[in-house]
């Protein structure tokens, strides 16, 4: 009994099929011209800044892990009372991210209104630039305050972990300084993109709601 072979179809006349001949259908429809396709993609700085807060989210949800673990099985625990400037250096931070917020809403109308001889809005950045500076010297200050009570960073397991946390902590809101001061500078010369003040105040923004989860972290294990 005889076996009749068809042809496999070519992948040329697929491609061309219902397109006149001109290329592939999806690009080009029989009735008329191409197709547009607008592929949005988000700016590096949006996408960079999700990735930097999820590794630092990460990083201290390995620290809080470890704090549980080592409290857990720890003989020589030793808990004291936490430096009472912690609780002011906390208003300065979250008045920090209200008159960040102040500062974005600002900037974005003088960018949308793109008036070049308007007075750039960059006074509040500069107050919350000022905050975040008050907010890593009164750290500092909770530090010496420690020191005072004999309560070094090897004197306890906890007293360590005080340490470590906030000044981390601390090292971060250094790099949101940075952050802010790169805006302003870029403000200033008339070349900030929105996508860059966005980044900036969403991890200030977050730097705010770490430090909340930290005092409460250390407030109730400490």
């Amino acid at each position: 009994m005889a076996t009749t072979l068809h042809e496999a179809p070519r992948l040329d006349d697929r491609l061309s099929e219902g397109g006149n001949g001109n290329g592939p259908r999806d690009l080009v429809p029989a009735g008329g011209g191409p197709r547009v396709a607008l592929n949005y993609a988000p700016p590096p700085a949006s996408t960079g800044i999700w990735v930097i807060l999820f590794a630092i989210t990460m990083m201290f949800a390995a620290f809080s892990s470890a704090l549980f673990v080592r409290k857990g099985a720890s003989l020589d625990w030793r808990t004291f009372t936490l430096p009472s400037i912690l609780y002011f250096n906390t208003i300065v931070l979250l008045a920090s991210s209200v008159t960040l917020e102040l500062a974005r809403r600002r900037i974005a109308a003088f960018m949308s209104a793109a008036k070049t001889g308007a007075e750039k809005p960059s006074l509040w950045l500069y107050v919350t630039l000022s905050l975040g500076l008050v907010f890593v010297g009164g750290q500092y200050a909770a530090w010496t305050q420690l020191r005072a009570q004999g309560l070094y960073l090897a004197t306890n397991p906890s007293s360590s972990f005080f340490y470590v946390l906030t000044a981390f902590h601390a090292v971060h809101v250094l790099g949101g300084l940075g952050g802010l001061g790169y805006v302003a500078r870029k403000l200033s010369v008339g070349t900030l993109r929105r996508s860059t003040l966005t980044a900036a105040s969403r991890y200030w923004h977050f730097m705010d709601l770490l430090w909340l989860y930290l005092l409460l972290l250390l407030w109730m294990k400490l």
